[in-house]
């Protein structure tokens, strides 16, 4: 069972992923190499060269009640922006396609029933994805990195981010709907059930994502 708790430096890593084994995208996203041993989360993020406040203001953040405001005062927006960008290959290059692949172990691909459809779908979603998530990285990104060299206004940067980031989940939702309501009678119940619950999982994960771009990185702009 995952309890909610704020985690400190002093802490054992283990006992993070003991206790909420969704730390661990966190770990990979930040570039965190298991085998850590007994060590606390101080000494492996020293390990890996990640800062140690950025990764516990991230592990807080997914594992506290929705309505907390978030301190940012301590988080570096160069280590948050790589920990972003990371989760970005980790979507298009490995999740959503592996989504793919069991959607089309799952059904019979015909052009006369549904199973087209769910497929034209899921192309359509991870092709927005791709579109937004390329975006960001070309000019939302970049432009951050640049601000302090610039002194940029970061109010100017989000507004149409945040407005994808809500069109996407409604794209989302619409496959779900679609793949519970009319899957084809001949589909394989357990490839197709993983596929739905990856989906359902990926959506958990993406909205997690948008969260710490919204909550965590424009207010540590903001104090920049």
């Amino acid at each position: 069972m995952i309890k909610n708790r704020e985690y400190i430096p002093d802490d054992k890593m283990i006992s993070l992923i003991s206790n909420d084994y969704r730390i661990l995208q966190v770990l990979s996203r930040f570039g965190i190499p298991l085998g850590f041993n007994e060590k606390t989360v101080r000494e492996v993020c020293e390990d890996a060269g990640v800062d140690c406040n950025t990764f516990l203001t991230v592990v807080n953040f997914l594992n506290s009640d929705d309505l907390l405001t978030p301190d940012v005062s301590q988080l570096s927006i160069s280590s948050l922006i790589h920990f972003l960008k990371q989760s970005h290959t980790y979507f298009l290059d490995f999740y959503l396609p592996s989504i793919r692949r069991k959607l089309l172990d799952g059904i019979t691909l015909k052009e006369s029933d549904v199973s087209f459809l769910i497929i034209k779908l899921f192309d359509e979603y991870l092709e927005s994805i791709k579109e937004h998530m390329k975006e960001e990285e070309a000019h939302l990104f970049k432009q951050i990195e640049t601000l302090p060299e610039n002194g940029g206004d970061d109010d100017l940067l989000f507004p149409v981010y945040s407005r994808h980031h809500q069109e996407v989940g409604a794209k989302l939702r619409e496959l779900k709907n679609i793949i519970i309501k009319y899957s084809p009678a001949d589909s394989s119940a357990n490839l197709l059930n993983a596929a739905l619950y990856d989906i359902y999982r990926c959506e958990e994960e993406l909205e997690s994502h948008c969260k710490i771009e919204d909550r965590l990185l424009l207010p540590a702009l903001r104090l920049s």
